[in-house]
């Protein structure tokens, strides 16, 4: 159970990673991913990413610069522009479904205008699921000035796209839902220099 706790990506550029093991039994028609981050970095990085075997950006959350964040799905992206932040975390939780193709994106609890992407597509299972690192082959391939410096946090994954609801819940630490990946139950392994750390008061 990491509650109140962080990963901490000490070294920049790094060539650190965790990887995430979830449960998966069929491919996916639909997910939402949320997760918190914390860094001062202005160059690229990966914050989450999902490869198969058949497509190393299956699930991207990529931040090229401070006033972009993309969601990749089956290779294809689309862009969500932010206002730079402050400085704080920036909580972001991230939705796509494949019947009509649209993609959701929630910055600290507020949704940004809907996007379409991969109408159609299936997501793989057969899933390496890497933080911190961007994958440009099956587990591997990593490029160290898109790597993640910093604090991560509040990691979690669904099958479904999340009502607004509990995309809000998430945002405010609240009960969610039964999730693939989560938190307060993660399975994952360090590789190289990551911390575990209790999480400093905002």
């Amino acid at each position: 159970d990491l509650s109140r706790k962080v990963f901490v990506f000490r070294k920049d550029p790094s060539d650190a990673y965790v990887v995430l093991r979830a449960k998966l039994e069929r491919p996916l028609h639909n997910f939402t991913l949320c997760l918190r981050s914390y860094t001062d970095l202005t160059r690229p990085y990966s914050l989450f990413s999902y490869a198969t075997k058949a497509q190393d950006n299956e699930i991207l959350l990529f931040k090229p610069k401070p006033s972009e964040y993309r969601l990749y799905v089956g290779g294809r992206f689309v862009v969500f522009r932010v206002p730079e932040g402050a400085g704080g975390w920036e909580h972001v939780c991230a939705s796509w479904e494949s019947a009509t193709g649209i993609a959701e994106f929630w910055l600290n609890g507020k949704p940004w205008p809907r996007k379409g992407l991969q109408r159609g597509y299936t997501v793989g299972v057969e899933a390496a699921i890497l933080l911190g690192q961007e994958q440009d082959a099956f587990g591997g391939g990593f490029d160290v000035y898109n790597s993640f410096s910093g604090e991560l946090a509040d990691v979690y994954m669904w099958d479904v796209g999340l009502s607004p609801d509990k995309m809000r819940a998430a945002y405010q630490s609240l009960r969610l839902p039964p999730a693939i990946l989560a938190w307060k139950s993660l399975s994952y392994e360090v590789k190289g220099d990551v911390v575990v750390k209790p999480r400093l008061r905002e």
